[in-house]
């Protein structure tokens, strides 16, 4: 089965009071495996990034001047997503979000609903994590996913670590190579061969990103360190 995970970045909370999406970062899930390919891309949402907004994601009004309105990607990004289940957490907030995007462009688009399913990690989490913390921080501790490196959120990130508390969450990698470990534990060496075997037939794969990424993620940085808020290109 296809699944996209998907995240977005916007510039407040509502699009009723005419916020906008200034992220987008979706990653590719096919039968439970990363297949690297993406979709990723900053907008310029023509509109003031709230100060709140920016404090949780970090990206200024000046870095977003030169990208992309949302219409000129509207195609490639819904050509990306079609037929496929979204997986996103707090789905009404990311699907509204689009939607509203949409009907911004003055096209004859659907609801995202119409062109795919979606499945939303936060309702699941409080199902199976009754009256504890959910958010993305919140499960990956739970589910021991590394997000030491998310000082900011950011859609692509976000994306891939929710991939991996997916994964988790609905009985993915971690508990089935648990279980072929306490199987190789006692059944012996050759067990214990098989259970390599599968650990790397099953590897995550490494996400590269392409050269348009890799400009736009360099201005970013630059943009901070000329505020003083970069530490990676001291280093």
């Amino acid at each position: 089965m296809r699944h996209i995970i998907l995240d977005t970045e916007t510039t407040g909370l509502k699009p009723e009071e005419g916020h906008r999406i200034i992220e987008v970062g979706c990653l590719e899930l096919i039968d439970r495996k990363l297949t690297g390919e993406q979709f990723h891309q900053y907008l310029n949402p023509d509109r003031e990034v709230e100060a709140g907004a920016i404090a949780v994601h970090g990206i200024k009004n000046d870095f977003l001047r030169d990208k992309p309105r949302f219409a000129e990607i509207a195609h490639e990004l819904m050509a990306f997503i079609d037929g496929a289940e979204l997986i996103i957490h707090n789905a009404p907030f990311d699907v509204g979000f689009i939607n509203h995007e949409l009907t911004l462009t003055g096209g004859s688009w659907q609801p995202v609903t119409h062109y795919c399913s979606v499945l939303d990690t936060l309702k699941l989490a409080r199902q199976l994590h009754a009256g504890q913390r959910n958010s993305l921080d919140a499960l990956c501790k739970r589910y021991g996913v590394d997000n030491t490196k998310r000082e900011y959120h950011g859609a692509l990130l976000d994306a891939f670590l929710l991939t991996q508390v997916y994964l988790a969450m609905t009985g993915g990698q971690g508990s089935f190579f648990d279980a072929l470990h306490d199987d190789a534990a006692r059944a012996g060496s050759l067990a214990s061969e098989r259970v390599t075997d599968v650990i790397e037939a099953n590897a995550l794969c490494l996400l590269k990103a392409d050269e348009a990424s890799l400009r736009e993620h360099e201005k970013y940085l630059e943009d901070l360190k000329r505020n003083g808020q970069c530490l990676w290109l001291d280093h």
